[in-house]
Formats: structure tokens, C-alpha cells, sequence
């Protein structure tokens, strides 16, 4: 049976963050994650969870300036210091909130040779920081409509990151609904990088609704995954039609 994380960036969120954790225990997910918590001290997003009895499976790292349209810094080589102290925040942040994985966003960055070998020296820095740790780090590839110029926009070259880095705690976020813009072909790519997958995220293909609501049999692409073995969350990073609540139907048959 899938096990569904609520995306409390994107779900809920006709309520104050705080409060987004009682709204998804309410609606029966047992798990949440998000985009950031660093607005908020790391106890208070704690006790938020703790109250609701919702495990945080998610978070990501800090991106530079979300508002300026910064996704990740983890490419540039002339922000190596700030990218260290994001890793050191996101791992405090990790330590009181017991999350096993964090999503390490690259950057808008062209593909070359100088900010392809910061990527790599940033991964392996954040894997090392955060192996003791028990905490995972995930790369995630993003789909160029959504994040034109964005450095890991192709799921095969995440896989071969992966692969050269050789580092245990660091696996693909595998995004369906990038998946689909970019590559299609969501089932077998599903099967063959499950070995890698840390984490699944979904959403309807285009308009990124609720799953049911675009092109793609999302309740096939569940049951496949109980199919293949799958034993993670599917983190649901969808923007409703109207509100949350409303659009939830879709859940009803996963929820025992």
C-alpha cells in the first residue's frame, strides 16, 4: 500500500505553516515534508509534528533566494562558504526534526566543466557532513519549463552523478511529474532507478493538480510501485484545484 507524505508548502497551505501539520493528520496522512522550515525555529516545527503525529520525511536545504528565483548554490564556486554553513543549518534542522533525507537543490547554472565539478565537490561535501547522521542526500532533477536553466534537468545524468560519486547516502528525488514533462516513459524508469531512488514525489501532468487530473493513470503508477517493491514515501507536491480538502477523493482508495 502506498504511504503518502503531504507537501505542506503546497498542500494546506490556506493555514499559517505551523498549523499544516494538524490540518494533514486530520485528512489521515501519517507524513509530511516540505520545501523550507527556516522560517520557523527547529523546535517549534517539532512540537508542530509531534502534536499531530505526522512523521517529516522531507525538507530541502537552503537555496540562496527563493524570491529572487535562486534554486539551489550548490553549482557556483564562488559561493563554496555559504553553500557550508547551508549545509550545517539544514543539518541542525535535521538533527532536532529526525528527518532522514534532504533534497540538495543544484542551481541555475549552465552545464560546463567549472560548475558541473562545484556540483560534484558539493555533493560529496554534504554527503560526508551528513553520513554520520544517518541522513541522505537527494538530487532531483527539475523540468526546464518549470525551472528554465536549471543545472540537473535530465534524469540519466542524476543517475550518472550518482554513480561516479559512489557515496551510499546519496539518491535520486524522483519527481513523476518531472519525469513525465521531460522523458515520459514514468513505469520503466521507475523500475529500473528504483536501486537509487530515495524518494518519489508526485503530481498531475500538466497542470500539476491532484493526481486523477491530467495525463497520466497515477493509480496505475501506485500500484506499480507496490509492484516493484517500492517501501518509501510518495511525497504529494501537487497545487489543489480549490482547496485541499476539497480535492483529496483521490486519496480515499490508498488510505486503509
Amino acid at each position: 500500500m502506498p504511504r503518502f507524505a503531504a507537501n505542506l508548502t503546497m498542500l494546506f497551505n490556506e493555514r499559517p505553516f505551523l498549523d499544516r501539520f494538524a490540518a494533514a493528520a486530520d485528512a489521515g496522512f501519517r507524513a509530511v515534508e516540505f520545501l523550507f522550515p527556516y522560517d520557523h525555529p527547529a523546535e517549534a516545527v517539532r512540537k508542530a509534528a509531534e502534536a499531530a503525529g505526522v512523521q517529516i520525511v522531507l525538507f530541502n536545504m537552503p537555496p540562496g533566494d527563493w524570491a529572487a528565483g535562486e534554486r539551489g548554490i550548490a553549482a557556483f564556486p564562488d559561493r563554496a562558504e555559504e553553500f557550508s554553513r547551508a549545509v550545517a543549518t539544514a543539518l541542525d534542522y535535521a538533527a532536532v526534526l529526525s528527518v532522514p533525507r534532504l533534497h540538495l537543490m543544484a542551481g541555475v547554472a549552465p552545464a560546463d566543466a567549472t560548475h558541473l565539478a562545484r556540483y560534484r565537490e558539493a555533493i560529496a561535501e554534504a554527503a560526508e557532513r551528513a553520513a554520520p547522521l544517518g541522513i541522505d542526500i537527494l538530487l532531483e532533477p527539475l523540468n526546464g519549463r518549470d525551472v528554465p536553466g536549471y543545472l540537473l534537468s535530465d534524469f540519466a545524468m542524476a543517475a550518472a552523478e550518482i554513480a561516479g560519486l559512489q557515496r551510499p547516502n546519496v539518491k535520486l528525488q524522483f519527481d513523476i511529474y518531472h519525469r513525465q514533462i521531460m522523458h515520459g516513459d514514468v513505469l520503466t524508469a521507475l523500475k529500473e532507478m528504483l536501486p537509487i531512488i530515495g524518494h518519489i514525489q508526485t503530481a498531475s501532468v500538466p497542470a500539476r493538480n491532484e493526481p486523477g487530473t491530467g495525463e497520466l493513470n497515477d493509480a496505475r503508477i501506485f500500484e506499480w510501485l507496490d509492484e516493484i517493491g517500492y517501501q518509501g514515501h510518495i511525497g504529494c507536491e501537487y497545487r489543489p484545484l480549490s482547496s485541499t480538502e476539497a480535492g483529496l477523493g483521490w486519496i480515499a482508495p490508498w488510505q486503509g
